[in-house]
C-alpha cells in the first residue's frame, strides 16, 4: 500500500526523523542504479528530501544528466525489519539559501554540523510516492 509523502503519518515520519544512515538511486547515463549511502533530510510539507553533496560527485553528475526536468532518484532507510523509501524527481540545487537550509535540516537530523565545503550543493528531491514496512503505517 503506497503512503502519500505529503501526509505519511506518524509513524512513518517519527521514522524519518531518527538518526538513520540512508541510500540514495539515481540513475547512471547507462541506465544502471547508482546506490551510495547519504544522509537524507525529509520535508513532508514541502514534498521534499534533501541529500547535500559535493558538486563533483557522481550522484550530482546523474542528476544533472537527468536534464531540466530532474532525474529519477530514490531514498531508502532501514532498522531491523523497519524501512521506508522516499521517491521522486532530483534536481541539483546550488543557491546559497538553499545549501543552509539543507544544512540546518542535516545538522538537526544527525546531531552534527557538516564539515565546511565550498562546492556543496543540494539534491532535492520533489517526492512523488512513499513506501515502507507495514508497522511504519498509520
Amino acid at each position: 500500500m503506497a503512503i502519500d509523502p505529503r501526509d505519511p503519518g506518524t509513524a512513518y515520519l517519527s521514522f524519518w526523523r531518527e538518526r538513520h544512515v540512508c541510500t540514495l538511486t539515481t540513475l547512471r547515463p547507462n541506465g544502471t542504479p547508482h546506490v551510495v549511502p547519504v544522509g537524507v533530510t525529509y520535508d513532508p510539507e514541502a514534498g521534499v528530501a534533501r541529500v547535500i553533496s559535493s558538486k563533483s560527485s557522481k550522484k550530482v553528475g546523474n542528476v544533472l544528466a537527468g536534464g531540466v526536468d530532474g532525474a529519477p532518484a530514490s531514498v531508502c532507510q532501514f532498522a531491523g525489519r523497519l524501512w521506508a523509501t522516499l521517491e521522486g524527481r532530483a534536481r541539483v540545487v546550488t543557491e546559497p539559501e538553499a545549501i543552509a537550509d539543507a544544512e540546518r535540516r542535516y545538522a538537526e537530523r544527525y546531531e552534527r554540523t557538516p564539515s565546511p565545503n565550498p562546492n556543496r550543493v543540494v539534491i532535492e528531491i520533489t517526492l512523488t510516492g512513499a513506501m515502507g514496512s507495514r508497522a511504519l503505517r498509520d
